[in-house]
């Protein structure tokens, strides 16, 4: 049975990185979640940010999210928010939801908003997006091969390829993961 991750909301505002990600759990190495508020987090910062982007076209998007990932969507986590502690409070529901689905990852890149003497007592690790594919890259090289080449099919205006695909994510972060899937 793949672990559960909690996909934090700046993990899932990048394109590539986010359909990384998700193509990843689709493949059934990891067990992907969010929440509501992760989403919405994400939805504001990408309308704020792209305003190319409609809300029409971000409701599509969630949509999408959370049928291609049956079980993604984490609720009842709220009453746990409170009794957490962590250096930036509106980061608190993100490890709630962690608790309640019992992820076992925080896929993050505020590493430090989650510090692991904090995590511990919940069997709960953080780690980087670009840590996080690297450890993927381990447990099955090929299923994120696949992944990357799925993406590379399916952007189609303008196409891409595998190549490009890489050089998005390195832009995006994943330097070490795209080097290792270069190779």
């Amino acid at each position: 049975m793949a672990f559960v991750v909690i996909y934090d909301a700046n993990v899932l505002y990048g394109n590539e990185v986010r359909d990384l990600l998700v193509r990843l759990s689709l493949s059934g190495l990891v067990q992907a979640r969010w929440t509501n508020e992760i989403l919405d987090e994400m939805e504001r910062n990408l309308l704020a940010n792209r305003p190319d982007i409609s809300v029409d076209k971000m409701s599509l998007l969630r949509e999408r999210m959370n049928s291609a990932v049956p079980g993604a969507l984490v609720e009842g986590y709220e009453g746990l928010i409170k009794a957490l502690e962590l250096p930036d409070a509106d980061d608190r529901h993100v490890l709630a939801a962690a608790v309640k689905a019992g992820a076992q990852v925080i896929v993050t890149s505020n590493l430090r908003d989650f510090p692991a003497d904090r995590l511990t007592d919940f069997c709960v690790r953080v780690q980087s997006p670009d840590d996080f594919v690297l450890d993927q890259l381990d447990l099955d090289n090929g299923i994120v091969r696949d992944c990357v080449h799925q993406i590379a099919n399916s952007r189609l205006r303008p196409p891409k390829t595998f190549a490009a695909v890489l050089d998005a994510l390195e832009r995006a972060g994943l330097v070490e993961s795209a080097a290792a899937l270069r190779d």
